[in-house]
């Protein structure tokens, strides 16, 4: 995926709160497509090998949730992570996270993350499937600048962060030099 290209049109499958649903677990499910997330926004996408791993829990997402006044400053209109992890689990790691800026995504089959080129075999962690660790500027669903962290590879024995890191982002969108593919 490079500058200038449209996101891959897909539909994810998401919980969605709802109180009319009732009960301890009053959600419904409620499918999104690309257009509903970045269809005449500005968005920063950034997406991970996993909610609750390390890397994703203590620096990536936090740093994008306390700097979301910063971005919209740079005319961000909303900030998404995304992950190869079902809804049910999208939703507890935002809540475990206390998000009240960053919105989740998730790519439980891995759909939308196989159509950008970035679904990597992690099966050397077990994992599975997921997403090599990128971030984009997104404006009105054509990627505008594109940060992909080095080494793209099945079974990479290292987790590479630093060019999908929100300062990184900040710094592109500042004008600033920045590592961006």
């Amino acid at each position: 995926m490079k500058a200038g290209l449209k996101l891959p049109n897909v539909t994810f499958k998401t919980r969605v709160r709802d109180e009319a649903v009732g009960g301890s677990n009053p959600f419904r499910w409620e499918d999104k497509t690309t257009a509903d997330y970045f269809a005449g926004k500005r968005v920063v996408l950034f997406s991970l090998p996993g909610a609750f791993t390390p890397t994703c829990s203590t620096y990536q997402l936090p740093g994008f949730e306390k700097g979301f006044a910063d971005f919209q400053a740079e005319g961000i209109d909303a900030i998404y992570c995304m992950s190869v992890n079902d809804s049910f689990v999208m939703n507890k790691w935002a809540e475990s996270q206390n998000l009240e800026n960053v919105g989740v995504i998730p790519d439980g089959s891995g759909e939308f993350t196989r159509k950008m080129g970035m679904l990597v075999a992690k099966d050397n962690l077990g994992f599975g499937v997921r997403s090599w660790r990128y971030a984009a500027i997104v404006n009105d669903g054509v990627v505008e600048a594109w940060f992909e962290e080095p080494g793209l590879s099945d079974n990479h024995g290292d987790d590479p962060y630093g060019v999908s890191s929100p300062e990184n982002v900040m710094k592109h969108l500042k004008g600033e030099a920045a590592a961006a593919a």
